[in-house]
């Protein structure tokens, strides 16, 4: 294993770690009103795990 990444790697491992996030809470207010209680794990796009899903990075 190398000792160091290249910057591009890095880069794309960055913007992968950042689209695994759940979205912001007041996005389910937004969406649904105040009533509503849903996780905010529902709005993501990209639901991706370190053990689950690997990247092709």
């Amino acid at each position: 294993m190398s000792r160091f990444i290249n910057i591009a790697k890095k880069l794309r491992l960055i913007k992968k770690s950042r689209q695994d996030r759940w979205a912001p809470f007041w996005t389910v207010p937004k969406i649904y009103g105040t009533g509503r209680r849903i996780h905010p794990g529902r709005h993501t796009t990209v639901k991706r795990n370190w053990r689950r899903n690997k990247t092709k990075v």
